[in-house]
């Protein structure tokens, strides 16, 4: 794997989700971190030719380490626990719920034996305070960093010509984007697939390169740090521990989560992969799998684009994709032991083509594996 950071020249614009929401008016947000699609795009569009990329990240960075959001299954600096997890003689043994969904998470120790309410936020995280965790020695959130980044507000108009007036065709908004603070980045690891060799390679840059990354032509600078592919290979090494034990555990996403399904012909999205069934048994469902509760938050928007055959010119067409709803980066999985992604395969068992793989190619749905040590 190679290992880059993308520094930025300017702010950042990311229009990819919807512009604009109702009640908001005339105002167009950014998404932050960018998506896998977005960060695909500035590179095919900097090697200047087709390709196929697979994609790990996007991460934060700072002095050359790796920064992962926060799990959002804390409160107050303590992990929730699922009711069935819970020991005998807790108030919560014997709740019940609705079977159909995941079990309830809530606070195992008493209100005095937790930390005090005003633990620092899990905003994000750097790598050495990842790995502490994935050992199963719990979560520092004394490390804990802010968001790096603020918003600023950019108006956007056009006047008409020899007048004081905007233009109707072009309207008025007004449009946030991200700046992130002195010192920071994103950081992403970039293969190439080589067809005549069937393998991956690293991407060819060995200097850094400027890239067109967002929207209003501003850039980045793309740079190798081979520093990066270090720390991920040794948390990669500590999940892939916890994965072959097959205990309990919990599963950690840090890149956003797109979990789709044909329903009754219609593409429904979720926060938690519809391959793995949950643990209790309900007639609804007569099979049942390792899933036990999830944690997790507001949903991330994600449009993408489809490249389609063009009929008036040689070359293919850009056009809008559905547009996806993605679990977001934090949220926790409890697991009776570790299942693997439908995703992650590039073929189905019948042989044909996973087209859920490409979400995976692109970045999304990264899990890293911890031991449930409660």
């Amino acid at each position: 794997m190679s290992w880059f950071t993308l520094s930025p020249l300017d702010v950042w614009m990311f229009r990819d989700a919807k512009p604009f929401a109702p009640g908001e008016r005339a105002w167009a947000n950014s998404g932050f971190p960018p998506s896998g699609h977005t960060l695909a795009g500035a590179i095919l569009a900097h090697l200047g030719q087709p390709a196929t990329l697979r994609l790990c990240g996007p991460f934060l960075c700072w002095d050359e380490q790796l920064y992962f959001p926060g799990p959002l299954h804390l409160y107050q600096g303590s992990p929730l626990v699922p009711i069935p997890w819970l020991e005998e003689g807790h108030s919560y043994d014997g709740y019940r719920w609705d079977p159909t969904r995941p079990a309830p998470l809530v606070a195992a120790a008493p209100e005095e034996e937790r930390p005090s309410s005003k633990q620092k936020a899990a905003g994000y995280l750097p790598f050495q305070a990842v790995q502490t965790a994935l050992q199963g020695k719990g979560w520092d959130l004394e490390q804990a960093v802010k968001s790096p980044w603020v918003a600023e507000v950019r108006p956007h108009n056009t006047l008409q010509a020899g007048k004081r007036q905007v233009r109707e065709a072009e309207g008025y908004f007004v449009e946030t984007c991200i700046r992130l603070q002195p010192g920071w980045s994103l950081a992403l690891s970039i293969e190439c697939w080589d067809p005549d060799r069937e393998t991956w390679d690293p991407l060819p840059l060995k200097q850094e390169v400027v890239v067109r990354l967002g929207g209003e032509g501003h850039g980045a600078l793309l740079s190798p740090c081979p520093k990066l592919g270090e720390q991920w290979q040794a948390l990669q090494e500590l999940s892939r521990q916890t994965f072959r034990q097959g205990q309990r555990s919990l599963a950690y996403l840090v890149t956003p989560g797109v979990f789709i399904k044909k329903v009754d012909g219609r593409s429904l999205c979720r926060a938690w992969p519809w391959e793995w069934r949950l643990v209790t048994p309900h007639p609804a469902h007569s099979l049942t799998g390792p899933l036990v509760s999830v944690a997790t938050g507001k949903p991330v928007p994600i449009s993408g684009r489809l490249r389609v055959d063009s009929l008036t010119e040689p070359r293919k067409t850009s056009l809008p994709a559905p547009q996806v709803f993605a679990a977001p980066p934090g949220s926790i999985y409890y697991l009776e032991h570790p299942a693997p992604l439908a995703q992650d395969e590039p073929e189905l068992e019948n042989g044909r083509l996973n087209v859920f793989h490409r979400w995976r190619l692109l970045g999304y749905s990264e899990l890293l594996w911890l031991p449930w040590a409660h």
